[in-house]
């Protein structure tokens, strides 16, 4: 039994290895492998930067066509975090504009850099720090995690997702909504750090470990 986290030159790739490594008792590796990742048990996609290098890494490390049949394999969980969500989508406004993967129909968007808060104070772009989390709908990565917990942010774009469906989490930074936690049959995805996100991260990362969809 093993939880395969995808290395094609992005993201935090070790802080995630670690964190599954404590939950669970399945060997974890890092690896850009393509027999070893279709052959783990579970997949983890991260991604970190700008979302125009990752999606240029995927294609030169070959493992865009992989990632994509992965999507589709409905007896394999996946867990995208951070840019890994991000990817997951249609579109993103970043770098004047760049094509996903299109696994989930929406768009990536930033944030918008006049945002205030309820006393005035303009708010921080990117969104970094700790924030609300709300459980739009039910999901076994949700189990044991109360919705309003505070999870890990680092990040300037956010998902906007088209079906309600999809939606899984939300948090609100300003005036935007952002859909957090996207997916659908094997998939789940996060905008947040669940690494960095002590217990109620930890938490999230153990339900992935035990999932079964």
């Amino acid at each position: 039994m093993t939880i395969a986290v995808i290395d094609y030159g992005m993201g935090n790739l070790h802080s995630v290895a670690k964190a599954l490594e404590h939950v669970g008792d399945e060997r974890v590796t890092i690896t850009r492998d393509a027999r070893a990742i279709k052959g783990a048990t579970r997949v983890v996609l991260p991604g970190q930067g700008a979302i125009r290098d990752c999606m240029g890494e995927l294609e030169r490390t070959q493992l865009k066509g992989l990632v994509n049949e992965l999507l589709t394999d409905a007896d394999k969980p996946l867990l995208g975090i951070c840019v890994g969500q991000q990817m997951l989508m249609s579109h993103s406004e970043e770098n004047g504009g760049v094509h996903c993967l299109d696994y989930l129909p929406g768009k990536v968007k930033r944030f918008d850099d006049t945002m205030t808060d309820n006393e005035g104070h303009r708010l921080k772009v990117p969104h970094m720090g700790w924030n609300r989390v709300d459980q739009h709908h039910m999901h076994p990565l949700w189990e044991g995690i109360a919705t309003g917990e505070r999870f890990y942010f680092v990040h300037s774009y956010f998902v906007s997702a088209e079906n309600d469906a999809h939606v899984f989490g939300t948090t609100r930074y300003g005036h935007h909504q952002a859909h957090i936690a996207t997916g659908r049959d094997a998939v789940f995805a996060v905008q947040f750090h669940p690494e960095k996100s002590a217990g109620v991260g930890l938490k999230l990362l153990e339900n992935f470990v035990h999932w079964a969809p």
